[in-house]
């Protein structure tokens, strides 16, 4: 009788973590606008100007990333890890690419190595 109540419990938890994270996916698969860089590491203006005037991301839900950050990405895929604050896009040739998210209902925050970049949902 034990074991079938721990068992129980054991899959409620594995369920509602499942739901927490897919609700962040969800929030997700869209497409997204860069409205701010902030540079961590050296930048010439005309890079940064180039990610705000073209950066944009489109998220789908089996997993696929395409738009525009430091380059153009065409056939990306991403992963979502972490309770959604853990997002890893990785382009064509599989170069990863992690970042700190933050994912609300209309904004993208993603803080990488490199730069922290707001996108807007559009």
């Amino acid at each position: 009788m034990k074991n079938s109540k721990l068992f129980t419990l054991v899959i409620a938890v594995v369920v509602l973590l499942m739901v927490s994270c897919h609700t962040k996916r969800n929030r997700l698969v869209n497409s997204w606008k860069v409205t701010a860089i902030e540079p961590k590491t050296p930048m010439s203006d005309s890079t940064k100007n180039a990610i705000l005037t073209n950066g944009t991301l489109t998220f789908t839900e089996d997993g696929h990333v395409t738009g525009y950050l430091l380059r153009e990405i065409t056939d990306g895929t991403y992963a979502l890890t972490k309770k959604g604050t853990s997002l890893v896009i990785k382009d064509e040739v599989g170069t990863p690419y992690p970042c700190v998210s933050t994912i609300t209902d209309d904004k993208l925050i993603l803080d990488a190595k490199e730069a922290k970049i707001t996108l807007d949902k559009i």
